[in-house]
């Protein structure tokens, strides 16, 4: 006959799976993947180790895990963010909010956007972009009906600027310096065919 978990262990099991994620997203923050090792992550959570790999089979599943829960609450920040205003202001506000979240917490940032990883995460960056993309085109698309905006491809031209923000906040998330990110506004502005006067 299966063994059949009784409520209050599926609790605690679940309480437990929890906890380790946590402790692997707060060390993913502080030191990355490269400091995301399994053993790190079990001193972290105050478990043993081998309960982290009961959770998580192999350190791949657990970066996925930690990888799209930060992500999620990455992209409702921005979606907040971004929900007041006209349409323009909408944009602006899912880059500043972006980046301002980046480096305030630059180490976790970088390995989110750029820090060498396996596939799966290379795959699920992909998927990152495309979320924060749909955000942005959303807007875009706003600012095309109403006027705002030139006639363009709201989806196209969200891309290519997620694309761009990502390349310019690389340089100062692994030490380089951050003066490019005060000017992502002015190219945001000039991208989507609007006007810095107005909007500085």
């Amino acid at each position: 006959m299966p063994y059949r978990r009784t409520p209050k262990v599926q609790e605690r099991l679940d309480a437990q799976h929890e906890k380790i994620v946590a402790a692997a997203v707060e060390q993913l923050a502080a030191h990355g993947y490269a400091g995301c090792s399994m053993a790190a992550v079990a001193e972290r959570a105050g478990v043993a180790t081998g309960t982290v790999y009961r959770h998580f089979p192999t350190k791949a599943e657990l970066d996925l895990r930690v990888f799209r829960q930060v992500v999620t609450r990455e992209v409702d920040a921005v979606r907040e963010a971004s929900a007041d205003g006209d349409p323009v202001e909408r944009v602006l506000a899912v880059f500043e909010t972006f980046a301002a979240r980046a480096l305030k917490a630059p180490r976790q940032a970088y390995a989110l956007l750029a820090e060498p990883v396996g596939a799966e995460i290379d795959a699920e960056r992909l998927e990152f972009r495309r979320a924060f993309r749909d955000v942005v085109a959303e807007h875009v698309a706003a600012g095309v009906r109403s006027g705002v905006l030139p006639a363009q491809d709201a989806r196209l031209t969200a891309a290519a600027l997620v694309g761009a923000a990502a390349e310019v906040l690389i340089g100062p998330l692994s030490g380089g310096s951050a003066s490019d990110v005060v000017e992502l506004r002015t190219f945001v502005l000039r991208s989507l065919g609007g006007s810095d006067a107005r909007h500085t």
